[in-house]
């Protein structure tokens, strides 16, 4: 079992990440303990949310999917605004297919 968890940082950007222990890690982050972290230089820290994962591997992959999110679908999900979350999803699938029609120039 882990925790899949985004803290928001001093400077209002987002850390995301996952542990065994959320307790634990948040007083690391907040004590800057591991230098090389992301967090070290950005505290102090809010854990703004959290869940609780029964399967590791799915876990991380929660982790790995959220990093890559925009900061809007991020505090959508802190906010429990699903609605915004399905038209964050909507809109990316629309950006994404656009793209995929090929370059704009006559070089592609």
């Amino acid at each position: 079992m882990l925790y899949f968890y985004i803290l928001k940082c001093s400077d209002e950007s987002y850390y995301v990440g996952v542990t065994n222990n959320v307790e634990s890690r948040l007083f690391q982050h907040q004590e800057g303990i591991i230098e090389t972290c992301y967090t070290f230089s950005r505290r102090p820290l809010e854990l703004k949310y959290y869940e609780i994962i029964e399967d590791n591997l799915q876990a991380i992959k929660r982790e790995k999917q959220i990093k890559g999110w925009t900061r809007a679908k991020k505090e959508a999900l802190i906010a429990q605004n699903w609605d915004k979350l399905i038209e964050f999803s909507k809109n990316y699938k629309i950006r994404n297919s656009q793209n995929e029609q090929g370059p704009s120039t006559s070089s592609g």
